[in-house]
Formats: C-alpha cells, structure tokens, sequence
C-alpha cells in the first residue's frame, strides 16, 4: 500500500516534558492503531499531525504536503475527531455538518452532497433532522467522525473515538471506522487492545514518548488472527522491555 503520511525524526516537548522523542514513521491506506498507556504521547502525536500543535524538531509530509509551509493544502488533507469532541446541541446533525463543511472550506455548490455523504458513511442519515443535544453516547461519536469526513480528506485522525460507549455502540462504531479504512489511511488513537484487534491492519506502540513497536498486527502477535488477549501478551512485554523490575 501506498504511503501518504511520513514522520521524520519528530521531536515535541512542552513544560520541560518532552512528549515525542524522534518519532520516526509512515501511514499507509487503511487502519493503524496508535497504542500506549495514558501519557505515552498518543495524543500530543495526534496534535501535531492535525497541526493542533507544531512539532519543534523533524519533519512531516502529507503526500508531499508540508503542515507548516503548505497549512492550508494539509488542513483540506485530514480530518480529525479529537478526544473531547462536542457540538452545539441546539444545531440540528446536518446543520452541524454544513456548518463544519463551512469552516473546512468545502465549496458551497458541493456542500450538501459532502454532507449527504458524511451522513450516509456514518449511518447517519435517519439523524438527519435530530439535535445534536438528543443523540446518544454512540450517535455523538459518530457525528465526530462524519464531521472528520465532511471535506473528503484523505487521512482521518481519530483519538480514542470508541470512549466511553457501551458495547453494542462500539461496535457499530468500529464497523463504520472499518469500512473506512478501505479507502481512506486512518490513524485510531486507543487504549484499548479490543479495539487494536477488531480494526487495525496496522499497530504503532509509544511509550514515555517513544516508538517501541511499528508492524503489522500478525507480525507483532505471530497470530494470523490476532485476539485481544494476544495482543495484551505482547503489549504488555512491550512496555516492560528495558525497564527495571
């Protein structure tokens, strides 16, 4: 598969914290996983690649696209559902998706169809008319990815989209995140292995703000069908490796 993000060398401290240390990496079409425990980075990695926060050293590309020199192009590229997603409850779903279209600079003439088809990727449809202050846990997070989607972006950055729902919301969540990794490259921050397990083609490990593990599911498991349970094996010799008992 062809790669459309690269991450070089990729340094990034704040309060004399440093958060990411020489991340080197790329992401391919389809789902990656980005797994580590609370604090290992996942989120400052996922702040920088959405140019939220600007990596101090190293070098990013989006299909060539530099986040600094090109903003505007790279903005167009992704989309991103942050951890702590809301939306006005008083906005209607669809009014919220054109509102986003809006602000992501999706042309008016195209605004409706993009938003038909975020509603349509998302399962969203029959909310259509709902208020976003009605939707349940899963709904809501749903309504995070389909705005992610409004602008066709090439790469979808999701943090820990499957939080907080119940099983039967995860899972309807992980199918939506599943068929969009067919044609879209999707980094899935998480920590959870279910989640790893049920989605990822791919799986980058951080720890203390370093990359400890980079390669595909099966490889890292030895596991053709790779469990939760295996992975929580591996994971968990992962993050042990090195460190004084």
């Amino acid at each position: 598969m062809t790669s459309t993000v690269r991450m070089s060398a990729v340094w990034h401290s704040y309060r004399g914290h440093t958060a990411l240390r020489g991340i080197d990496m790329s992401l391919p079409v389809g789902v990656t996983a980005l797994l580590g425990p609370n604090g290992a980075g996942k989120s400052t990695l996922m702040g920088v690649l959405s140019t939220v926060l600007r990596p101090q050293h190293g070098r990013i590309e989006l299909n060539g696209l530099d986040p600094v020199r090109d903003r505007r192009r790279y903005r167009e590229s992704i989309g991103f559902l942050p951890q702590n997603f809301t939306a006005p409850g008083r906005l209607t779903v669809s009014e919220f998706l054109t509102l986003s279209g809006w602000w992501r600079r999706v042309p008016r003439a195209e605004r409706r169809d993009a938003v038909r088809w975020a509603l349509d990727s998302t399962g969203l449809g029959e909310r259509r008319t709902s208020k976003v202050d009605k939707l349940s846990g899963g709904m809501l997070r749903r309504l995070g990815v389909a705005q992610a989607l409004v602008n066709e972006p090439t790469v979808l950055l999701l943090d820990e989209p499957t939080v907080g729902l119940d099983p039967r919301q995860r899972n309807a969540l992980r199918e939506v995140i599943t068929e969009l990794g067919r044609q879209h490259t999707v980094l899935l921050s998480t920590h959870l292995t279910e989640d790893v397990a049920a989605l990822a083609d791919r799986v980058i490990v951080l720890d203390e703000g370093q990359l400890v593990s980079d390669s595909t599911v099966s490889e890292l498991t030895d596991r053709e069908k790779a469990t939760a349970s295996d992975l929580d094996e591996v994971y968990e010799r992962l993050l042990g490796a090195g460190k004084p008992a």
